[in-house]
């Protein structure tokens, strides 16, 4: 584990936390190229079915640490290298088939927002405040982290974030699509949680299935395949199937293993 997080379980919920609260949760070459172990040993605990994202202190995310950039971004060659630690860290976010909640205050900038869009929900402080700022450093946004963009908030709306720079807040992130739902900073811990002990409760059979054929949806596929009609023929073949049902008939909560 990178200097930088902090990573706990709290029985279902394991919850990843920017910890450099001093610099915004700024986000270290070390961390970006960290997060594919931590998406991994999430999918690989049995005992975890949601994760959560968020920062430590008063911010999300200000983004990358830009103060590493002139070190390990002062060439072409350096510049490809770093990229491959933070698109690796989107990729295995995106990718996962355990849903992914981001639990954002403060501001939520650059990378960290980049960290946002590939989580699969995001809940926003009233205070939150939301940027895309390559336009500002002379980057060019990479493919996969443009393509999650423009899938959650549209070629519209992708565009205005992206060639301003802008900063955005919180309401009008959601006009835009960018977060799922605003609360007051008080209430944030609580409506994220209680969100993903609703993920909990259901069927992660189902969950994880339809999470994972959302991702295929978003990576381009048009038709089902195969694999799909598997993961919808194993589901009705499942334990939870058979719980769904008679929990509905029997009128009382299902009880999935």
């Amino acid at each position: 584990m990178s200097d930088g997080f902090e990573f706990r379980r709290h029985g279902e919920i394991a919850r990843l936390t920017f910890a450099r609260p001093e610099k915004m949760n700024a986000i270290r070459h070390e961390m970006w190229s960290a997060i594919p172990d931590v998406v991994a040993e999430v999918e690989a605990d049995a005992a975890v079915k949601v994760l959560v994202v968020t920062g430590a202190g008063e911010h999300f995310s200000a983004g990358a640490d830009i103060g590493e950039f002139r070190a390990l971004r002062s060439t072409a060659e350096g510049a490809v290298n770093y990229d491959r630690a933070v698109t690796a860290a989107v990729e295995a976010l995106g990718s996962m088939r355990k849903p992914s909640i981001a639990m954002i205050q403060g501001n939520c900038i650059g990378g960290g927002c980049q960290v946002a869009v590939a989580c699969d929900v995001r809940f926003a402080a009233a205070d939150a405040r939301f940027g895309i700022t390559p336009a500002k450093l002379g980057i060019v946004y990479d493919f996969l982290s443009t393509r999650q963009l423009v899938a959650l908030v549209g070629p519209a709306h992708a565009r205005y974030l992206l060639l301003s720079a802008r900063l955005v807040g919180a309401d009008r992130a959601a006009e835009m699509g960018l977060v799922n739902e605003v609360v007051d900073r008080e209430l944030l811990e609580k409506t994220t949680m209680e969100f993903a002990e609703t993920v909990c409760s259901r069927s992660q059979t189902a969950v994880r299935s339809m999470n994972e054929i959302i991702g295929r949806i978003l990576a381009g596929q048009r038709e089902s395949d195969a694999e799909i009609e598997r993961l919808r023929s194993d589901a009705v073949r499942s334990a939870d199937y058979a719980e769904g049902v008679a929990a509905f008939l029997e009128r009382r909560p299902p009880r999935f293993a």
